[in-house]
C-alpha cells in the first residue's frame, strides 16, 4: 500500500482509507475489530468515521462507531491518520446538530472522548448547513485547527459552489481553509466529474469520495425485487436513501453490463469499480468499507492492478449517462 500526498497538505495518507459506518450496528465489535486488523495488515492506515454512526442506527447508538474505533487505537494512536465528521443531529436540543459553533466545539469534544485522543487528524463538516453563516462555521474550525486538537479540515456532502464559497472565505477570514472534499462517487454516481472535481483539481484540494462501489452494489450480489436482508438496502434510517440512490431497473441493467465487462477483465465487480474510480487523477483516497474482512481483499486488490487504459473507456461509455441527473446524496 503507498502513500500519497493530501492535496496541498505535507500530509501523506494510504492510497485506500477505511470506513467505518459499519461498526457496531451492521456488524458488531468483534467483526469491526477483524476488519480493522485486515485492513491493516494491507497498509491501510487512514480511517474514516463520524460521530452519528454506525449507518441507519437508532439515536441511542450514535456515538458507538467512533467508539469501537478508540478502543481499537488505543496503544497505537500515533500510527494511524484519523478522520472524523459532525452535522447530523446527535443530541435531544435543537443546538446539538448543523455547523454553527456550538454544535461544532460540542461534537467535537464528544468525538475526542469516544476516539481516546487529544486530536483528531482531519475533521470534516459532514453536510453543508444553509441555517449557519458560513464565517461562523469557518472561524470555528479555524479556532479547532489553532488549538492543536484538529490538524486539517475538511467537507462532505457539497456543491462546488458551497465548497468554492467556503475556500474563499476562510481566505478573507484568514482562518485555516478546507483541504480535502468527501464526495459520493462511483460508475453510477458521476455527476461530481462536472463542477466539483475541476474545482478540486484547481485548488489542490484531497478527494476521498465515499460509495465506491455504491454500498455494495457494485459488488453484483445484487438482484432486482427485494433487497437482501442485512445490507445497507434494509438498514434501518438508511435503506430508503440507498435504495433511492440505486434499487432501480436502469441500475440492474448497468450492473450486469458492468459484471461482464468484470468477467471479460478477470476480476471482481468490485475490484473494477475500485480501479475505476482510482483512474480519475483528482482522487486521492477511496473510502472502502466492508461487512467482513474477506471483502477487503477484492478492494484492496484495485491498487496493485491499474485499469487498462480501454477498459476504463469502455467503463466511461457504459456509464455516460451518470454523469448527469439529481444530486442527491
Amino acid at each position: 500500500m503507498h502513500h500519497v500526498r493530501f492535496g496541498r497538505t505535507g500530509l501523506k495518507v494510504s492510497r485506500l482509507c477505511l470506513g467505518t459506518m459499519t461498526f457496531g450496528y451492521q456488524i458488531d465489535e468483534e467483526a469491526s475489530v477483524a476488519i480493522m486488523n485486515t485492513a491493516d495488515e494491507a497498509g491501510i492506515d487512514f480511517i474514516d468515521t463520524a460521530d452519528v454512526y454506525p449507518l441507519g442506527a437508532p439515536p441511542d447508538l450514535f456515538g458507538r462507531t467512533e467508539e469501537i474505533v478508540g478502543r481499537w487505537l488505543k496503544g497505537r494512536r500515533d500510527r494511524y491518520i484519523v478522520a472524523s465528521k459532525c452535522f447530523f443531529p446527535t443530541g435531544p436540543k435543537p443546538w446539538d446538530a448543523g455547523n454553527s459553533r456550538q454544535n461544532i466545539m460540542r461534537a467535537v469534544e464528544e468525538s475526542l472522548r469516544r476516539l481516546q485522543t487529544d486530536h483528531i487528524d482531519l475533521y470534516q463538516v459532514h453536510s453543508w448547513d444553509p441555517d449557519v453563516p458560513i464565517d461562523e462555521t469557518m472561524t470555528a474550525l479555524g479556532d479547532l485547527v489553532t488549538s492543536g486538537k484538529v490538524r486539517y479540515i475538511g467537507c462532505s456532502n457539497h456543491l462546488a459552489w458551497q465548497l468554492a464559497l467556503s475556500i474563499g472565505r476562510s481566505e478573507y477570514l484568514g482562518v485555516a481553509r478546507y483541504e480535502s472534499v468527501q464526495p459520493r462517487y462511483n460508475l453510477l454516481f458521476r455527476e461530481n466529474e462536472r463542477e466539483l472535481f475541476p474545482l478540486c483539481e484547481h485548488q489542490n484540494l484531497a478527494v476521498i469520495p465515499y460509495n465506491p462501489i455504491a454500498g455494495g452494489f457494485l459488488s453484483g450480489k445484487h438482484r432486482p425485487g427485494a433487497p437482501t436482508p442485512g445490507t445497507r438496502f434494509t438498514l434501518g434510517y438508511s435503506a430508503e436513501r440507498y435504495q433511492e440512490r440505486y434499487w432501480h431497473d436502469r441500475m440492474f441493467e448497468v450492473v450486469e453490463h458492468l459484471k461482464e465487462l468484470a468477467d471479460e477483465a478477470g476480476v471482481p465487480l468490485a475490484t473494477l469499480a475500485v480501479q475505476w474510480v482510482l483512474t480519475n487523477p483528482v482522487i486521492t483516497s477511496p473510502i472502502i468499507g466492508a461487512s467482513r474482512p474477506e471483502q477487503l481483499r477484492d478492494l484492496v486488490a484495485a491498487v496493485s492492478m491499474p485499469l487498462d487504459a480501454e477498459l476504463k473507456q469502455r467503463l466511461d461509455v457504459a456509464t455516460h449517462e451518470f454523469r448527469f441527473g439529481d444530486n442527491a446524496r
